[in-house]
This record gives C-alpha cells, structure tokens and sequence, in this order.
C-alpha cells in the first residue's frame, strides 16, 4: 500500500499546537489585531484561549486560516 501524504495543512495537528505556534510566530499582541476576539487581547492564554476556541467554530475557522496562512513561514 502507498504512503499517501494528505495535501491538507491541517492535517494531524491539533488545535493546541496551531494556536502554540501561531502566539510563538507571532505574539499574543499582534494575533489579537490579526483576528479580534476576546481572548487573544484580554488577560490571554493559551488554556483560555483553547476554551473558547473549541466552543465557537468561527473563531476557530479564523485561527485555522490564519494557521494556513501562515504556515510556509513558521518552517522558516
């Protein structure tokens, strides 16, 4: 059987990575202008943010683009 290599960026990784990687490229700060909710601009954190994210799917849409977005200069 073929080892096929799925083409979605998504693919295997959770949320809480995408969101580690995306405060570590960018900062809680900055991600907060980039996507306006809450609890990237009050009092932040990674669980907080977790949280919410798992409970408001467009808020999570949001960070999984911007994770998509992103990702070619997260390898760098």
């Amino acid at each position: 059987m073929e080892n096929l290599k799925s083409k979605d960026p998504l693919h295997g990784i959770t949320l809480k990575t995408i969101l580690e990687k995306l405060v570590e490229y960018y900062g809680f700060d900055t991600l907060g202008e980039l996507i306006k909710i809450k609890c990237f601009n009050d009092n932040p954190s990674i669980k907080s943010s977790l949280t919410f994210l798992r409970k408001t799917d467009w808020a999570r849409k949001q960070v999984e683009e911007l994770y998509v977005k992103t990702v070619n200069k997260l390898a760098k």
